[in-house]
């Protein structure tokens, strides 16, 4: 009964993210679907046959999240004693009524008075004044109800900024705006409201949280999860790999932490628990490789695709760039649970927990067939992420009747159409609206956030990089700290890709230049990937941690213990982002060779390894602090060799043959440890 509850409480957190909150009458629920099927279906035929110009895309796309956040979500989530009809979640309230109307219309002003906008950009009317005020306000009472107030709060400091700016102190003065320079900017014209992140949630990423949310339906979770504890289980510490391993997995199709840790804990945490972990650990260890689902491509959280546009490379470019990065941080996040394994004497499951790998495999291959295709089309063919993604669903949509078609003749013997098609459409269906319902926040986000973006580049930007630069104090190290640490604080509240946006329009371009001040080339795509990577790990950061919550929840645990052991787990995820600041090769910046880039790989993951050995206090058997030492140096070694070849007067030799040198700091590291168990076991 314990255990129900926690699973519950997990699923609460997920229902919540999703804006799954009412529940309602038959007919509501009835316009819910309709509506979630509807944006589904148009967001599936725009890469096929719907020819539509980008802002009408946007303003359709936001049209839609506005309508289903407040059908969905009341006003107030907690009853209350007065205004009850405020926090009614067995029905929907008239003025939610309203206001999804009122949202809808102002959201599609832009593209009903289109070319009246364009005639008059710059002098907006008053009716342009006041659906734009309207559509400001709404988006942001939408964003409050789905991913609270934070993000709202910083839309209206930045809004309060951008007026009281000529009347500041000296270091914080600003120019400032008028109200008509205002509306245009940010609600009548693609540079605010209705730009860039806004224009990445509507043509891609959409799709491929569609094919997320499908799989999942489907059944490809728990498919991924007895593959992995199939391969896994009988290891020491096994139930622990086989959550890193397929939460790995379901990262590679899902965008949120949250959905990976409900998705996968469920199953992995009582597991990890019946073995020997305790609790916090259980929790923490699939907390933090939910956590670290979102930096495997090829969704990567939503941000991959907006990092693109930002920085004005291929999609390509940014899984490339993000590989070695998220490899190394699985790798050694499955190396940490074997440490652990090690410190708490466990050992692995028996045969009877464990599934058969063949009979496992050949029940759910099918479900890999969409994601080779995804690969293949985006890889092979270099077709655009969203056509890729489309055809993606279109071969999933085949596998769905296929799987219910098996499925019915394994059961009877026979094929009942009927059965099949009502079993098909319900799966597909479920999978449409849950899309829907997951793109509610990303959606909102993306817009709000583009206010924030809009304000910046009216020419706050500089005045706010300026304050960071001042407080930096100009130095690059400081910097970095201050970009981490603000991106950690911004995280308790913003979901990942909010956080991103936000910190990569403020930060990104100023740490190139800081670098460049200093003679020190940061590439573009390494400073946005930083602010990513920080961004992530806010989500199991206390005291908010959604995601450690979450995983507490079906642990049993206390979420700020389940929080704490999470980051420190994922510290080994930190050290990355630095490190390939000054080390862009870690990247693959200018590396085409895959020879070397199997080296880079390599050596990054070794690094990766020895640095997560000194954290956990343990090797072979507890460290010492001159293996922890000698550790320390042969994994700044392995992570940038330049800081070995800087200290030898030889200019003409590479700094990849210093590579050997932290190698065998590690086996001399790992011989000690040797030495004093077999001095132990004596």
């Amino acid at each position: 009964m314990k255990k129900i509850q926690s699973i519950n409480a997990a699923e609460e957190f997920l229902k919540e993210e999703a804006g799954e909150i009412r529940h309602l009458r038959k007919y509501e629920e009835y316009l819910i679907v309709f509506i979630g099927v509807a944006w589904a279906l148009f967001q599936l035929s725009l890469p096929s046959f719907l020819i539509l110009d980008s802002t009408k895309v946007r303003a359709i796309h936001l049209a839609f999240a506005l309508a289903m956040l407040y059908l969905n979500v009341p006003l107030i989530r907690r009853p209350t004693k007065y205004f009850q009809f405020l926090s009614a979640k067995d029905r929907i309230p008239l003025i939610d009524y309203i206001l999804a109307i009122l949202g809808v219309l102002s959201a599609l002003y832009i593209v009903f008075d289109w070319d009246g906008l364009v005639m008059r950009a710059g002098t907006p009317i008053t009716r342009d004044i006041v659906i734009g005020i309207t559509l400001i306000v709404l988006l942001l009472e939408a964003t409050r109800r789905s991913i609270g107030k934070f993000l709202t709060l910083i839309v209206v400091f930045f809004t309060i900024y951008a007026f009281t700016g000529p009347y500041l102190p000296y270091l914080f003065a600003y120019k400032g705006v008028s109200l008509h320079k205002y509306m245009n900017q940010i609600a009548l014209s693609t540079e605010g409201i209705y730009g860039i992140p806004l224009g990445v949630s509507a043509s891609i990423v959409y799709l491929f949280v569609l094919l997320g949310a499908m799989l999942d339906k489907a059944g490809a979770g728990k498919f991924f999860i007895d593959m992995a504890v199939s391969l896994l289980g009988k290891y020491k510490g096994g139930p622990a790999k086989a959550a890193v391993l397929s939460s790995g997995l379901t990262g590679l199709i899902s965008g949120s932490s949250i959905a990976n840790v409900v998705t996968t804990g469920t199953f992995t945490i009582p597991l990890m628990k019946s073995s020997g972990y305790p609790a916090k650990k259980a929790g923490a260890i699939e907390v933090a490789a939910s956590v670290n689902g979102q930096l495997m491509p090829p969704i990567m959280g939503a941000a991959a695709f907006i990092i693109a546009e930002y920085v004005n490379v291929s999609y390509l470019s940014v899984i490339k760039a993000a590989a070695i990065p998220a490899l190394a941080a699985y790798f050694t996040l499955f190396y940490v649970t074997h440490l652990e394994a090690g410190k708490l004497g466990l050992k692995g499951l028996s045969k009877e927990n464990i599934p058969n790998f063949k009979k496992t495999l050949l029940n759910g291959i099918h479900y890999l067939i969409p994601i080779l295709l995804l690969i293949y089309e985006l890889v092979v063919l270099r077709h655009s992420p969203e056509l890729a993604a489309s055809r993606a669903i279109l071969i999933l949509i085949v596998i769905i009747f296929y799987q219910e078609i098996r499925k019915d003749y394994k059961k009877n013997q026979k094929i009942n159409p009927i059965i099949i098609l009502k079993d098909s459409f319900s799966i597909i269906g479920d999978g449409f609206v849950r899309g829907s319902r997951n793109m509610m926040s990303v959606a909102l986000a993306t817009a709000s956030a583009g206010i924030i973006v809009g304000i910046v580049n009216m020419g706050i930007g500089g005045m706010l990089s300026q304050i960071v630069e001042v407080l930096s104090c100009g130095n690059i190290f400081l910097l970095l700290i201050i970009t981490a640490v603000v991106s950690l604080i911004l995280g308790l509240g913003l979901p990942t890709t909010a956080n991103y946006i936000v910190m990569a329009s403020l930060t990104a371009p100023l740490i190139v230049v800081v670098g460049a001040s200093y003679d020190f080339i940061v590439p573009l795509m390494a400073a946005h990937l930083f602010c990513f990577f920080f961004g992530i790990l806010a989500d199991d950061t206390p005291p908010v941690g959604l995601a450690a919550y979450a995983g507490a929840a079906i642990a049993d645990a206390d979420p700020i213990a389940t929080g704490l052991q999470g980051f420190f787990y994922d510290m080994r995820t930190a050290i990355l982002p630095f490190m390939f600041i000054f080390n862009p090769d870690i990247i693959l910046h200018n590396i085409n060779n895959w020879f070397l880039a199997l080296l880079i790989f390599a050596m990054t993951t070794v690094a990766s390894l020895s640095f997560a050995a000194v954290l956990q206090g343990w090797l072979l058997i507890k460290i010492k602090w001159f293996e922890a030492v000698v550790l320390l140096i042969s994994s700044l070694i392995l992570f940038n060799p330049e800081v070995v070849k800087n200290l030898v007067p030889l200019e003409d030799i590479s700094k990849y043959y210093f590579y050997p040198i932290g190698l065998l700091l590690i086996l001399i590291a790992y011989t000690s440890q040797k030495m004093r168990m077999e001095k132990i076991n004596e």
